[in-house]
């Protein structure tokens, strides 16, 4: 399915690729004969296919520059053709009318460099130490950036600039009259000039931002002035996002709360919030928060870059995961390198003991799953004609595990087994990253897909008017004007800081009251019969969990946080191991019916659903619940809490410690003073003896 759809595609591409090719040998051959219309013809239909291949499917051309054909190399080969064509035009001299052109082309070329040496001076002025969003850096000196063809775009910018030079060559080609050429060329060149120089203004220094020391010394007053004691520090890919915005809503619980980031980049990927966030590429800079009054960091995900902040000395590290599941990724070696390892329950606790990894007992807190409050409790069987199941499959994982994801050996046949039952809603939310690793999950998900699609044709019933989708449109508006910063095309990292300054109210609640209002109409916008398939980050996980009264799901955190509502659930088995290993292996599995790759026990599991009578896991998931997740009183978040003030008491101890122990070994100036005068004494009696 995949290589289908992409193939239309890749024969467009293909196709534009051979046609510049074919533009260009037209050229070629028509400025050697010389055949005049060809020659005109190509060159402009050249120029014209680069120039639109540039703005629409950059990366076609990006495959071009990779064998160093690149956009200067083309237009630096149309322009020789052209002069060569006009070489080879009788009616053109070439001392009087080929070589001022010849001149005039060179010194547009001379433009264009001077402009790209002046587009790096200004990015590298524009390129801060640090990126900071939800603080008013106005204090920098930020400004707006400049327009992107100018400043970062050099291909578009030659070839839009070439467009009236190439034209005024080809007029003069066809009508043999050399003022079109003069003009063309001078009107691209006065272009370029002018942009230069307006490009120029941003190294002035009224446009200019601060050096790198000035930037640091502001931060060193502003982390002064707001007093952070505990931060949030984050690094990943472009997809690994997820993993810090999952925590979010409790950081902002936190009394002078900060979260810290190590890629530029992902400064716009941490969703909506308005906790004070700070980038820092290099890790020079980020050592300026060790004479803050940070007291301790959060870590929700292990990386590459986390062994540079465990060495500051002054911060203690609690290391709080994206999630828990019975995976050995719950229970990472890495972990024993934080001051403390917070889990959800007595399950984590458990199997930190049993992995034998090095994280020890006493550095392991208990702090359940506070994020999990909008999680609604069961509340009885299915009430409507529907039941709604969550089919929620975890990705490949890297070392390829066949355990890990069932979407390869039992996905098609749970969605076939659902989808035979006329009472049954699907909802189809698998993992983001699915696919990514093993091509077998991604096809095989498409397959699903396809599979849902065509069950929903097979359905008829009612479905909702005009005014439900048009309530959706209203709040999805509401809610992205809430949850996200309208940016020009052309903004660069300064002044997407600019515009991310000092959020304004309690933006946080009105999100949430807005997610609210969304979630309803998101659900009331098609018929209750629909099955759907859900990849967008809305509506969110636990949404789903709410709308759905069953779980069908792999060995995952998404398992430990359905528990929360105590709900029936299913995990399939494609491990290989018998049911008994398997339930023995993955402790989240044990209130749960197992699902073999087959998925055979489907029927009696919807049966079991819909008659509570008929479930005999009920109890076993109230308990798995306390297990897994911690008692509910007192809640979570109280917890949480008290174990951060815990963690931060602990760095004030180390402190003084520290600060009494620097005072023992360094003399006091008093101390000094009496020591000098004792030896300036002995030296007085020594020197009169």
């Amino acid at each position: 399915m995949p290589s289908a759809g992409l193939a239309p595609r890749r024969i467009v591409q293909l196709s534009a690729l051979l046609a510049m090719f074919a533009l260009f040998t037209a050229q070629i051959v028509s400025a050697l004969l010389p055949n005049i219309p060809l020659f005109v013809a190509a060159g402009a239909a050249g120029l014209l296919l680069d120039t639109f291949l540039q703005y629409r499917d950059p990366g076609l051309l990006a495959l071009l520059s990779k064998v160093r054909f690149d956009a200067l190399v083309r237009q630096l080969l149309r322009d020789m053709l052209i002069l060569v064509g006009l070489l080879r035009i009788d009616g053109i001299d070439p001392l009087r009318e080929q070589a001022p052109l010849l001149v005039g082309l060179i010194a547009f070329y001379a433009v264009h460099f001077a402009c790209q040496a002046v587009s790096v001076l200004v990015r590298r002025t524009r390129t801060l130490p640090i990126v900071t969003r939800n603080i008013d850096a106005s204090e920098l000196r930020l400004t707006a950036s400049p327009p992107r063809i100018l400043a970062r775009r050099q291909a578009h910018r030659l070839l839009t600039f070439s467009l009236p030079v190439t034209a005024g060559l080809m007029l003069t080609a066809a009508t043999q009259d050399a003022v079109w050429g003069f003009a063309g060329v001078g009107t691209g060149l006065a272009l370029l000039v002018l942009g230069t120089a307006h490009l120029a203004t941003w190294l002035l220094p009224k446009k200019r931002a601060k050096n790198e020391q000035q930037v640091m010394d502001w931060l060193d007053r502003w982390l002064a002035d707001y007093r952070p004691t505990t931060a949030m520090y984050f690094s990943g890919g472009t997809t690994s996002a997820y993993q810090a915005n999952m925590w979010l809503s409790t950081l902002s619980q936190l009394e002078k709360p900060l979260i810290v980031l190590r890629e530029r980049f992902m400064v716009q990927k941490i969703d909506a919030t308005d906790v004070p966030v700070i980038c820092f590429p290099k890790v020079s800079t980020m050592f300026s928060l060790e004479n803050s009054t940070l007291k301790m960091m959060l870590h929700p995900a292990n990386a590459a870059k986390t062994s540079q902040v465990l060495r500051i000395p002054t911060i203690k590290h609690a290391f709080i995961n994206h999630g828990e599941s019975d995976k050995l990724s719950s229970c990472n070696p890495y972990a024993k390198a934080y001051d403390e390892v917070w889990v959800a329950g007595p399950a984590a606790r458990e199997r930190y003991a049993l992995a034998e990894v090095g994280v020890e007992d006493k550095d392991i807190v208990e702090v359940g799953r506070p994020q999990l409050a909008p999680i609604r409790p069961y509340a009885g069987p299915p009430s409507g004609t529907y039941t709604t199941v969550l089919y929620a499959p975890t990705w490949e994982g890297w070392d390829g595990n066949p355990g890990n994801t069932s979407v390869v050996l039992a996905g098609e046949n749970i969605v076939r087994q659902l989808l035979a039952d006329d009472k049954v809603r699907l909802l189809y939310k698998p993992h983001p990253m699915t696919g990514s690793v093993d091509p077998r999950a991604g096809a095989a998900n498409e397959r699903i897909k396809a599979m849902i699609r065509e069950a929903n044709t097979k359905r008829s019933g009612a479905r909702p008017g005009p005014e439900a989708a048009a309530e959706l449109a209203r709040r999805t508006a509401e809610l992205d004007k809430l949850t996200s910063t309208s940016f020009r095309t052309s903004a660069d990292e300064m002044e997407r800081m600019l515009l991310q300054g000092t959020p304004s109210g309690d933006r946080e609640a009105a999100i949430a009251e807005a997610t609210l209002a969304w979630e309803k109409a998101y659900w009331a916008s098609f018929p209750e019969w629909e099955h759907r398939i859900i990849t967008e980050a809305r509506p969110s996980i636990f949404a789903c969990f709410n709308a759905s009264d069953l779980l069908i799901s792999d060995v995952s955190s998404v398992v430990s946080d359905w528990l929360s509502s105590e709900k029936p659930y299913s995990v399939a088995n494609t491990s290989g191991l018998p049911e008994v290993a398997f339930r023995a292996a993955f402790p989240t599995v044990s209130a749960g019916v197992v699902l073999t790759p087959k998925a055979g026990g489907v029927p009696a599991l919807l049966e079991s659903v819909r008659n509570p009578g008929k479930d005999r896991f009920a109890q076993a998931r109230a308990e798995l619940k306390e297990q897994l997740l911690g008692p509910s009183d007192p809640p979570s978040l109280v917890r949480f809490d008290l174990a951060v003030k815990a963690l931060c008491a602990k760095a004030d101890d180390r402190r003084t410690r520290m600060e009494s122990r620097l005072a023992d070994e360094v003399p006091s100036p008093r101390k000094s003073g009496e020591v000098s005068d004792e030896l300036a004494e002995g030296e007085t009696t020594e020197a009169l003896a």
